[in-house]
């Protein structure tokens, strides 16, 4: 079957479009709170109850009526008030409760003194906090609202995410279910790690990185056995594997040896995208199944199959589990000089730091060669150069991508 014009060279933004095409939220699951950290939320997070969900002592000190409240007054130690442990009376005119931070503010008291302005003596306490005391008190419902909405679907449960969740009493956290992505290494000249490579044989790397950024982006990353250049045996490693998405490494191109492509034809491959106008990574490709798998072709070169999933397998998982695609680029000062680029999209892998004014800088590595991983291994972040584009000066701004570290 011939390639179709119409779906090469596509710039990246198109072929993500594509590739994003009629990807949404695949379905509902519930979790246990603990079990809920990296998930994406498929339900907005609401709270039934205000939060905190009374009047609460921000201090430590004495509960009192501000309309009893004179310097050097003495008042009557009517009791305690403590986290989880409420004063249970109301508090009268000329009486004072020890109360404690984070403790319910008893009825009838609108005023904390800090202990430190505070004397006791016996059973009375006077004050010396000036004419005007602050009141100390966080009000109920200051965090937040019984009926607010805390979080919207989509949202991905990070730490901070997760106290609120918690804060909020919910035990079981409605979350979108994680795409399965089944991930193939192909070429004859790979072994895995641990086996004995004949001198014309290279560790395969591919499928674990691939893997380990997958489970990052919320997947459930399954790899399968490494095949050699065997269109059958691909076509048949891949044919009963249940997934949402398969990616495939290596084979991407047209030489003699590259059949992925041909061998997924016979289990009726449509493509979407045939190669991308991006360096490196030209010769990434999209389709369908006949059953309706999406199939995203990366190259075999490390660094070119690293930097297309950043742009093209991150996004599709986003969409997947509901949350939000976009790629967001941010601003950086260039440090050092960089040639003008040709007619393809160049992402190249850079070093952020931050300048002695508080700038964001980028350093791209000087060799980009996309079968190098020990520069990605340095690289945080890739820095976008658009096709056509000029020498480039340090100190001009320009747009990179900053990559997950650790």
């Amino acid at each position: 079957m011939a390639d179709s014009p119409s779906l090469r060279n596509l710039t990246v933004e198109d072929a993500r479009a594509r590739i994003l095409a009629g990807a949404a939220r695949l379905g509902i699951e519930s979790v246990a709170l603990e079990q809920s950290l990296g998930r994406v939320l498929a339900e907005p997070v609401v709270a039934d109850r205000a939060q905190p969900p009374f009047d609460a002592s921000a201090m430590d000190g004495w509960a009192i009526r501000r309309a009893d409240y004179e310097p050097s007054k003495a008042f009557a130690v009517a009791g305690e008030s403590a986290a989880g442990k409420a004063y249970p009376r109301v508090v009268e005119a000329g009486q004072a409760v020890r109360i404690f931070t984070g403790a319910p503010v008893p009825a009838g008291a609108d005023l904390v003194i800090i202990q430190e302005e505070a004397v006791r003596e016996g059973g009375a306490v006077r004050f010396e906090a000036g004419e005007a005391p602050k009141a100390n008190i966080r009000a109920a419902g200051g965090d937040f609202q019984a009926g607010a909405a805390l979080l919207e679907a989509g949202a991905v449960i990070d730490p901070w995410r997760l106290s609120l969740v918690a804060s909020a009493g919910l035990a079981q956290v409605p979350v979108a279910r994680r795409p399965r992505v089944a991930i193939l290494a192909t070429g004859d000249e790979l072994v895995p790690p641990g086996a004995a490579p004949r001198a014309d044989q290279i560790f395969e790397s591919g499928s674990f990185s691939l893997a380990a950024l997958v489970e990052a982006w919320g997947g459930e990353a399954f790899r399968l056995k490494a095949q050699g250049d065997d269109a059958a045996a691909i076509a048949a490693s891949v044919g009963p594997v249940e997934a949402d998405l398969i990616v495939t490494i290596g084979g991407a191109s047209v030489g003699d040896h590259d059949l992925v492509k041909p061998a997924l034809r016979t289990l009726g491959l449509t493509l979407a995208v045939e190669t991308v106008a991006v360096r490196p990574g030209k010769p990434t490709w999209f389709g369908t199944l006949e059953d309706g798998r999406r199939v995203l072709g990366l190259p075999g070169n490390p660094a070119s199959a690293l930097v297309c999933a950043e742009l093209f397998l991150k996004p599709p998982l986003a969409a997947l589990t509901g949350a939000d695609p976009q790629v967001r680029l941010s601003a950086a000062r260039l440090v050092a000089p960089l040639s003008a680029t040709g007619p393809r999209e160049h992402w190249m892998r850079a070093r952020l730091a931050v300048d002695a004014e508080g700038r964001l800088t980028a350093d791209a590595f000087p060799d980009q060669d996309s079968s190098l991983i020990g520069v990605f291994s340095q690289a945080d972040a890739l820095l976008r150069r658009r096709p056509g584009a000029p020498a480039a000066q340090a100190g001009d701004t320009v747009e990179v991508l900053p990559l997950r570290r650790g």
